[in-house]
């Protein structure tokens, strides 16, 4: 067998061919796992509604209604039992994390009080930022049976009631950010109904 000789036409052809073998496995990897994580995300959302309100009969995920803010999304999903309402989970974002965007769910009851929150996503730092998820502390109990009307939302530092996750201020900032963002909207839906 005679050895090819290297060119750019042949280094061309090899470049080509590994390209797009390598495409089509992350195209069936993709296609293979993209409902997977789609269940995933939803009952991760699912889970954060449960904890964020207090029990509830309907399918808050069916009762979805949303809100355009700030050039993004707020998703409202409100909870009844026996058809009244027991509280509207909150599906909220802050672009101001040390990372980049945090989403959190808060959950709101009827007259606005803060019942539960619960983090979604980020990408902040391990040991520091992502303290504000409850499996790594208790930092965000501190909102629990808070109303914002009487509770600022804003860590102490810039007079708000907010203790702030020890070296991780920036995080603890956005988190306050993406709860009165969801405050604030809740308020003026209820509000105008």
């Amino acid at each position: 067998m005679s050895k090819k000789e290297s060119n750019l036409k042949n280094m061309f052809i090899a470049l080509l061919v590994i390209t797009f073998i390598a495409s089509a496995s992350l195209g069936g990897i993709y296609e293979l796992t993209k409902e997977p994580i789609a269940a995933a995300k939803l009952e991760k959302k699912n889970s954060a509604i449960r904890q964020v309100i207090p029990e509830f009969d309907n399918s808050p995920t069916d009762d979805i209604y949303k809100k355009a803010v700030n050039g993004d999304t707020l998703y409202f999903y409100p909870g009844t039992k026996g058809g009244e309402p027991v509280g509207t989970a909150v599906e909220t974002f802050s672009n101001l994390g040390f990372s980049g965007e945090i989403k959190i769910m808060v959950g709101f009851l009827p007259d606005g009080t803060i019942n539960d929150v619960a983090v979604l996503e980020h990408a902040e730092t391990p040991g520091l930022g992502d303290k504000m998820e409850r499996k790594k502390s208790d930092w965000s109990l501190q909102f629990q049976g808070k109303n914002p009307e009487s509770f600022r939302l804003s860590v102490k530092k810039d007079g708000g009631d907010v203790d702030a996750i020890t070296a991780s201020t920036i995080s603890s900032r956005a988190f306050c950010d993406a709860v009165e963002r969801a405050y604030e909207a809740f308020r003026s839906i209820n509000q105008n109904k």
